[in-house]
């Protein structure tokens, strides 16, 4: 017989495999043999009779009885022995499990692996269990050092530290190992069927490792870890073709790359394209420090930061001409916004490169370097080409179009959450749909959008209540702090807190000034005003700030030229943005020659908004019959035009518009019978957008391929606003994902030690509400909302982040590996070091980041009071109560605008929302059986402050004061409910379960519709 691979037999193994040998004789063979010899055969000497049933049973029947099932436990053991050596030797794999044998069979499995040794040519068995030291067994065993032949540059690192295991609160101390860069791991990738023929594990551990037994080695090594389709390895016996598979060191056949790969083939499949997949030179090993905080050496200063474009003060004298009432002229100074800024890719260096002290700790000081802020034109040499590929830029500049698609996004996952059970969370977008949200998290402005939204209807209140017209609206101005409206003919009396400028041909409102009004008269909100512009689009954005214009402002048909890619782009743009926007009500989208799919996916985003056909001919009956709907409307009305009609709510729904847009130009004939239908020399509450040349459009706009437009007489010069076809695909799969009503499970609480009490942890990082970082190290206070979000994506990731992967999280744009560090170092100093002397942030043996055992994060503890209170039955409600008690609102609430994106493909905010709805429901519930009415309505308003929109809490909270008998209290909960619907773009409307439970506690009351 061979010895095992990798050493020769000591007389320590033999000893053992002697008496596993001997142990297992005297269970199989000294059981009976005792059994016979003291207490005879077990079976009866006859059939027993009805009487034996009643008789009394005395010691010796006792005695028979105990010998009985001593009888069944010797079978059980004897059929796990023959299970397992059948399973050693033939190599079946995974034993098969004897019914009811846990504990029996996986002793008798060490033994027989035990006894194998002496006679198998292989030292490696697979355990039948994962517990019982099984897999520390294996771990140990993948470890040890091969007698195979090398690849010279491989250079295998052992995957645990040699040191014994801290326990579970515990942080391993730093580092004094090189860099990760110097060390290599083995990969497979798993290959394709061929005709029915497809991989598995242990043709794979046959193929590469030599013996097909030795499969569980490799999945004990990939277990869990997401593949690059999204799945995840959790069965032997399912894997998929293109998987990365982690091989063990002495793997034949196998890639060599460097270790701080191996997240990125996980992830992509493949390394990330600015790697360079050679190993580089190991850097010279340093001894580890005595002291606990090491010199630290001097911080590299990165580029200053760029503000971008769209971020700019607005022009404080804009000046356009006074154009004539049917010729409109406003000219302003057309000025080209920053393009993006590319360079080559720069190459990321290790976790710990540039940032890396002795002992792994992470050095810099306060002012070693900055970062760009996500969402922000960043300079050419803090550019990684990591997320350039494929990456929806058009969408994270087009800041409305992207908070109308969050708004209709978040009231399509408000119905997931509706339809969800119990444990479990809604399904979130993956691939290139998380993408997409990513982009539209990055660049969507709701504030502007809001004030927008706010401040027109606003305008439209304070000029009917002085019986003013409102005035017409060529182009606005949308800057960060202000908006601008470019109106003809001028006037200087603009009511307030309007302004006016430049002789009157422009009136701004400043946020401060709306926020003002808002907080004067909360009840005297503009929610029930009709929207006096609901035409206004986004065409592009300026040096300045970003530039819409009112389609029905035109009086006629608006003309498109330009590539037909870019200018398509351009159209789906201007479409995406009125389906989605909130400074339009009820309206009309007729959309014309855009393809199935497009008409389709537009459709599912805005039912009650589009319709698509698939010529002009299908449209034109539709678009004639509502032109002659507004002249009847305005003849019998009596007002002097459409503004006037919104503006004083009379015929309310006369005047919903109606938009054409064309994606293909239309012939000569439909062109002139669409110019006499558009071109009535007044508004008519519709507005027609058709690419190419059109003989007798009022207005002509020009796009070219490097997507600059120009407005024609408007004079406007603007980067225009683009969504290309690659994109609205990515868009639509993100709405169908929001329309899936499939739920799942939601991951089980981690379990273990407790964690660190608020008193006896070194810092704090508070999730459950608006976010909050308690740390003893400085901070610069412009650099805080960076390093805060870098630390809570970090305190999301409790198992560590590999460098790399922070970097494409926290700048989506790109970042230089110097920047990158510097900032992480500026996070370590911030944590500071823990009780006994070690960094609360540091480097593991992997190159991850991970935060220290003394880091209290508010999550982790709710997670954990969860996993107690389903442990301990008995203290069930006071755990839960403890849990609601860390929730003080909306999740990661205030995190500043262009932030946080990586949200988009984290379950982080749908675990967080259905883990504190499920608890909250259930403490609920144990309230009301216990007969506390209050102390249900506290859980109920406890979840409610980080799930505000979700229903179901909202009906246990009036049950809850149902039951508590306060009438008058279920009145007030119904007014929030109401305010919330009239404020809350996500709410949208009650479930008709609320309404009718509503009608059930406070009969009479008047039903909340939407907006």
């Amino acid at each position: 017989m061979t010895p095992p691979r990798g050493r020769r037999r000591s007389a320590g193994d033999v000893a053992a495999g002697i008496g596993a040998m001997l142990a297992l004789a005297a269970l199989v063979a000294g059981v009976p043999y005792a059994l016979l010899t003291f207490f005879g055969s077990a079976l009866p000497d006859g059939m027993p009779a009805a009487s034996d049933l009643t008789q009394r049973l005395g010691p010796g029947a006792l005695i028979t009885v105990l010998v009985v099932l001593v009888w069944l436990a010797w079978a059980q053991l004897t059929a796990c022995v023959v299970v397992e050596v059948y399973a050693g030797i033939r190599g079946v794999g995974v034993p098969a499990r004897v019914p009811l044998a846990g504990g029996t069979q996986s002793l008798v499995h060490r033994l027989v692996v035990t006894a194998l040794l002496l006679f198998t040519a292989t030292s490696v068995i697979m355990p039948a269990f994962s517990g019982g030291g099984g897999l520390t067994q294996q771990r140990a065993a993948a470890a040890q050092p091969q007698a195979q032949p090398q690849a010279q540059e491989f250079h295998r690192v052992a995957d645990a530290p040699e040191r014994p295991a801290a326990a579970p609160g515990d942080v391993a101390e730093p580092l004094t190992a090189s860099p990760a860069e110097n060390r290599t791991t083995k990969i497979y990738r798993v290959q394709p069927p061929e005709g029915r023929h497809h991989e598995s594990l242990w043709e794979i551990a046959e193929k590469c490792l030599g013996d097909g037994r030795r499969y569980q080695e490799i999945h004990d090594l990939n277990k869990n870890r997401v593949q690059p389709d999204g799945s995840r390895l959790t069965h032997a016996s399912l894997i998929r073709p293109g998987w990365v598979l982690e091989m063990p060191a002495d793997a034949r056949g196998a890639k060599v790359i460097p270790l701080q790969d191996l997240d990125e083939y996980y992830r992509y499949g493949h390394a990330v394209p600015d790697r360079d997949p050679a190993p580089s030179k190991p850097a010279p090993s340093r001894p580890a420090p005595s002291k606990p905080a090491p010199t630290k050496p001097a911080p590299t200063k990165p580029a200053p930061e760029q503000p971008p474009a769209s971020h700019a003060p607005a022009p404080q004298t804009p000046a356009p001409h006074t154009p004539a009432p049917h010729t409109p002229a406003p000219q302003t100074p057309g000025q080209q916004g920053p393009a993006q800024q590319h360079a080559d890719p720069q190459r990321m260096p290790p976790a710990g490169g540039g940032a890396d002290g002795p002992s792994g700790e992470m050095t810099g000081g306060a002012g070693s370097g900055g970062a760009s802020v996500p969402g922000r034109n960043s300079s050419a040499q803090e550019h990684d080409g990591s997320f350039d590929l494929g990456w929806p830029h058009g969408l994270a500049a087009a800041s409305l179009l992207a908070a109308g698609l969050l708004t209709v996004l978040g009231r399509r996952r408000r119905v997931q959450m509706w339809n969800r059970a119990f444990g479990h969370m809604a399904v979130r977008p993956e691939g290139a749909a998380a993408e997409v949200e990513r982009a539209l998290r990055l660049g969507a402005d709701a504030s502007a959008a809001r004030l927008l939204d706010l401040g027109l209807r606003h305008l439209s209140k304070s000029m009917a209540a002085g019986g003013r017209a409102l005035p017409t609206v060529y182009g606005v101005h949308l800057g960060v702090e202000s908006l601008d409206l470019w109106i003809a003919p001028a006037d200087r009396n603009p009511p307030a807190p309007w302004q006016a400028f430049d002789d009157g041909q422009v009136w701004r409102l400043r946020a401060e000034d709306l926020d003002a009004v808002e907080a004067a008269d909360p009840a005297a909100g503009a929610g029930d005003v009709l929207a006096p512009y609901p035409g206004l689009v986004s065409i592009g954005t300026n040096d300045n700030g970003r530039i819409l214009v009112d389609l029905e402002a035109a009086h006629g048909l608006i003309a498109l030229r330009g590539p037909a890619d870019t200018r398509r782009a351009a159209l789906a743009a201007i479409a995406l943005e009125l389906a989605t926007n909130r400074w339009s009500d009820h309206m009309r989208i007729t959309l014309v020659g855009f393809g199935a799919e497009f008409g389709e996916g537009m459709a599912e985003i805005a039912p009650d908004r589009i319709r698509a056909v698939p010529n002009l001919a299908d449209a034109m009956p539709e678009l004639e019959g509502r032109t002659e709907e507004v002249r009847q409307a305005l003849a019998a009305s009596g007002v002097d035009s459409v503004l006037t009609g919104r503006s004083r709510g009379v015929f309310g729904e006369a005047w919903m518009p109606h938009y054409l847009i064309m994606a293909d130009p239309p012939s000569e004939q439909e062109a002139d019978r669409l110019v006499a239908l558009a071109r009535t020399g007044t508004r008519m509450a519709a507005g027609y957008i058709v690419p190419g040349e059109v003989q007798g459009a009022t207005w002509t706009w020009d796009i070219d391929a490097a997507g600059r437009l120009h407005a024609g007489v408007l004079g406007f010069q603007v980067a225009a606003q683009l969504v290309p076809e690659e994109h609205y695909h990515g868009v639509f799969e993100l709405f169908r994902t929001a329309g899936r009503l499939d739920a799942v499970p939601l991951p089980e609480p981690a379990g273990g030690e407790e964690p660190p009490a608020a008193q006896r942890s070194s810092a704090q990082v508070r999730l459950l509400g608006p976010i909050e970082v308690e740390a003893p190290g400085p901070m610069d206070e412009d650099r805080r909302d960076l390093c805060t979000e870098l630390l809570v994506y970090l305190a999301a990731h409790p198992n560590g982040v590999h460098p790399t992967v922070l970097a494409g999280a926290i700048w989506p744009r790109g970042v230089t590996a110097a920047v990158r560090d510097a900032s992480v170092a500026r996070v370590s100093d911030w944590l500071g070091r823990d009780t006994r002397g070690r960094p609360n942030l540091y480097y593991d043996d992997r190159g991850r980041i991970k935060l220290g055992s003394e880091v209290r994060v508010d999550l982790a503890v709710f997670r954990w009071l969860v996993w107690r209170s389903a442990a301990e039955p008995a203290s069930e409600a006071a755990y839960m109560s403890y849990a609601l008690d860390l929730v003080r609102g909306p999740l990661l609430a205030d995190r500043p605008r262009g932030r946080y994106s990586w949200l988009a493909s984290h379950d982080l905010e749908y675990e967080a929302a259905a883990r504190v709805v499920d608890v909250a429901h259930r403490l609920v519930v144990l309230r009301l059986d216990e007969g506390d009415p209050h102390g249900a309505v506290g859980a109920a308003r406890a979840g409610l402050r980080l799930a505000p929109d979700d229903e179901g809490l909202w009906r246990d909270l009036l049950r809850a004061t149902h039951a508590s008998g306060d009438v008058a209290q279920i009145g007030v909960i119904v007014d929030e409910m109401r305010s919330r619907i009239a404020h809350d773009p996500m709410f949208g409307r009650l479930q008709p379960e609320t309404e009718a439970l509503v009608e059930e506690l406070l009969p009479g009351w008047h039903r909340v519709g939407s907006r």
